[in-house]
């Protein structure tokens, strides 16, 4: 089992400097690093310690909602949670060019480096292109509110009966599809997929669902498709070309560049491994959460809000000098929306229990207002 390593707030360690403050810096405002934020000034903080959160928004941005921003169903200002305002919290923005674990420091675009004696990477995410010629350049994306906004303005610039292919078919893909139909149903909507079938982890009886619902709401699914490349206005199944207005990538992600550049051990999907405590075991004062970090489970907002419950917990838990007693992370199970009238969910009230319809899509409402008031 790996052991807690505990790293005092001076680099020569020890703790002679009584006025010296101990620098907290959190990297992303979003599940993670602001579930991290808000439980540690739930408790007292120590004298000595002050908390930076560096974000490029001046709010959090509720990632797992783009879909209704792209499809134009909800406005990007009913997806804003504003940060805390606290006497011991400093809010920086900007963008993060690269972090140095060697000198802790964090550097910034147009601003002077930021040291730290804690950090925590919780930067979340981009596209996995895969390495396919064009899908950069000329997909659009949804995994920021800045692209998910430019996706907004590509789609329902569209005249009627233009077409819109979706590349990826899982979670983000089938809520982008459900979503676009609902508030554009003059659009010809295609998803593709290289599975036997759109949400292809997921239970025969959800999927069938799914199907069912877009073969009664006309959109087409391209199931075994093998995507080559992208050009303006075509995506390549193989060597098919398929005709295309906007393609929307929602065909797998990988952690930001930032995280990509640090030569540090990470899993087969690029994501840095990590220590039962979330401590990049080179670097303990470094923690790492969200799809950042190398879990068990694929990355969502749930897991990064359990990692911050838990890093939350080993702070405090060093601050006071005592051993952090954590579990494991089990998550809730998965909720999807078709529409706003429909949805789904896996593994809610039992580990293998499909939930289907209206009931799903009111749980999930319920969850995105429990986010918003940070309770989720």
């Amino acid at each position: 089992m790996v052991s807690l390593i505990i790293v005092s707030n001076n680099k020569n360690g020890n703790r002679k400097d009584y006025f010296r403050m101990e620098k907290v810096v959190i990297l992303g405002g979003g599940y993670g690093g602001l579930t991290i934020i808000n439980k540690l000034l739930e408790q007292v903080l120590p004298h000595d310690v002050t908390l930076t959160l560096i974000d490029r928004m001046p709010f959090q941005g509720l990632k797992t909602e783009y879909y209704a921003l792209v499809a134009g169903t909800v406005s990007d200002y009913h997806l804003r949670v504003p940060f805390p305002v606290h006497p011991r919290l400093v809010i920086r923005h900007g963008e993060v060019t690269r972090i140095d674990p060697e000198n802790r420091l964090v550097e910034m675009a147009n601003a002077d480096p930021v040291p730290y004696d804690r950090l925590i990477i919780a930067l979340g995410c981009t596209d996995n292109y895969h390495g396919i010629p064009g899908a950069r350049e000329y997909a659009c994306s949804i995994q920021s509110m800045e692209a998910a906004r430019e996706t907004y303005f590509r789609v329902n610039n569209l005249p009627a009966y233009s077409t819109v292919t979706i590349v990826g078919g899982g979670l983000s893909g089938v809520e982008v599809a459900a979503e676009l139909r609902e508030s554009r149903p003059d659009l010809n909507l295609r998803i593709m997929d290289r599975g036997p079938s759109i949400l292809s982890p997921f239970p025969e009886k959800l999927r069938a669902y799914v199907r069912e619902w877009f073969i009664e709401h006309e959109v087409e699914m391209v199931p075994h498709s093998s995507i080559r490349r992208l050009e303006p206005g075509i995506v390549y199944n193989g060597d098919q070309a398929v005709g295309t207005d906007v393609t929307i990538w929602t065909a797998g992600i990988q952690p930001v560049p930032v995280v990509q550049q640090l030569e540090l051990p990470k899993d087969g999907t690029g994501r840095l491994v990590i220590n039962e405590y979330h401590q990049l075991p080179d670097y303990p004062e470094v923690f790492v959460v969200g799809d950042c970090a190398s879990l068990p489970f694929s990355p969502s907002a749930q897991a990064a809000e359990a990692q911050g419950k838990q890093v939350a917990e080993v702070l405090h838990a060093i601050w006071k000098n005592e051993t952090p007693r954590i579990g494991k992370i089990k998550l809730k199970g998965v909720l999807g929306s078709l529409g706003k009238k429909a949805g789904f969910g896996f593994g809610i009230v039992g580990r293998s229990t499909v939930m289907l319809g209206r009931v799903p899509r009111v749980l999930k409402s319920g969850v995105l207002w429990m986010s918003k008031h940070h309770l989720g």
